[in-house]
């Protein structure tokens, strides 16, 4: 870790050190009116249009906290979840790996001078072509959770290492389950071993995903135990000693998190106790970005019906405000213009830039009377936006900026 402190690293990391960094004071108890104070800034220099608020210092007291609560795995952040260069540059210099699941996410973690052996490709069915680049490039760890995904990588990374995942115990109540795409059920373990063993490729460890946003934190002992069970199963074969452990992500910063945190120590302590060479790493995506960064969108247009308002903003679900529908995101935008006590609201409707009724992000929502060149603030926006977001109708979530800043 470059520097004398966390912050200090992070400022001087690739992504980082290059760009402008906007400094400002954090109340605890007032954290999103610091962040819409420097926002108001922002915006009165002069920007015409959507914009993000990226806070590098949330991160350090992330990966702060990752660490406190969970000391035994390693965090090798979920690049799909989002990719902005600052953040991964940050977790580099923390001291995260990466989950990447594509030639191009591996590309952009590469870049950034992490080494491939901090690069776990996360990704159980990979393109031919995307694997061979792994080789080229030395990232020689990864997950399948086919026969016919043994046989591509024997052909296309003979040298890749492999890890078997597994499909988590249901129940987890996931916001997003992966379950129903991902993860070997317990009568294929055996024969995906064998499948394995008779490609002499060896298989690592075993990784599991309970799902993005998991509520129910008792699924990760289950996962643990089913895991563990995988280990001894590869073992009954003569295969080598297994030695990764991956318990996936998901995980939601905030009390949530530390509950799953008190789970899966408990769990790790019990199946893997008496297994000390066993290196335990998990994925979280969500949880180093969600918090991280905060949207102002533009109002750019307006109607009046009555008591009912009806705004335009220039962004909307098709382009970050993407995470409504894909990441069940729930939208509370509020005016990032200083509130006034005893402001009257308004049944409001807000729709999105694109010419698509189904472009609509909140309705019956109350909001203050507002006027076009107006902003509203979407706080937590940093999972699930800008990496899904599209260029539809010509509204392209490439154009919105991202500022950094630091707050202290």
């Amino acid at each position: 870790m470059v520097g004398s402190s966390p912050m200090q690293a992070v400022l001087v990391a690739p992504g980082v050190k290059d760009k402008k960094v906007l400094a400002f004071r954090r109340d605890a108890l007032k954290e999103k009116d610091a962040v819409a104070a420097l926002m108001r800034t922002i915006a009165a220099g002069g920007v015409r249009s959507a914009f993000y608020v990226f806070d590098l210092a949330r991160v350090v007291d992330l990966y702060r906290g990752w660490r406190r609560a969970l000391p035994g795995v390693r965090a090798c952040y979920a690049v799909k979840c989002n990719p902005e260069p600052a953040l991964l540059g940050a977790l580099a210099a923390l001291g995260a790996g990466f989950d990447c699941a594509s030639r191009r996410e591996i590309e952009a973690v590469l870049a950034l001078g992490v080494q491939p052996a901090s690069i776990v490709y996360a990704n159980p069915c990979k393109p031919e072509a995307h694997l061979e680049y792994a080789a080229e490039v030395g990232v020689n760890l990864t997950t399948y959770d086919s026969e016919e995904e043994v046989i591509k990588v024997k052909r296309c990374h003979p040298g890749c290492e492999l890890i078997l995942r597994i499909k988590g115990p249901d129940g987890g109540e996931a916001r997003v389950d992966l379950g129903t795409k991902y993860g070997a059920h317990e009568d294929e373990v055996l024969p995906l071993l064998r499948a394995a063993q008779r490609e002499g490729l060896n298989v690592a460890g075993v990784s599991f995903h309970v799902g993005s946003g998991a509520s129910n934190t008792d699924v990760y002992r289950g996962a643990i135990e089913a895991a563990r069970g995988v280990f001894d199963a590869a073992a009954g074969l003569g295969m080598p000693p297994m030695r990764v452990l991956d318990i996936g992500g998901g995980f939601m910063a905030g009390p949530a998190f530390d509950e799953a945190a008190a789970v899966i120590n408990a769990a790790l302590e019990r199946y893997f106790g008496e297994l000390p060479c066993v290196e335990v790493i998990g994925e979280p995506g969500r949880y180093f970005a969600e918090t991280a960064f905060t949207m102002a969108a533009r109002v750019i247009g307006k109607r009046t019906r009555g008591e009912v308002r009806e705004y335009w903003i220039d962004d909307g679900l098709y382009g970050t405000l993407s995470c409504i529908p894909m990441d069940h995101y729930v939208p509370q935008p509020r005016p990032l213009a200083v509130p006034r006590a005893g402001e009257k609201t308004y049944t409001s409707t807000v729709f999105g830039p694109t010419c698509d009724s189904l472009d609509t992000v909140v309705t019956g929502y109350q909001l203050p009377e507002m006027s076009v060149g107006d902003w509203l603030v979407f706080d937590d926006m940093g999972a699930y936006t800008t990496a899904s977001g599209s260029n539809f109708n010509g509204f392209s979530t490439s154009d919105i900026k991202t500022y950094l800043a630091y707050s202290s």
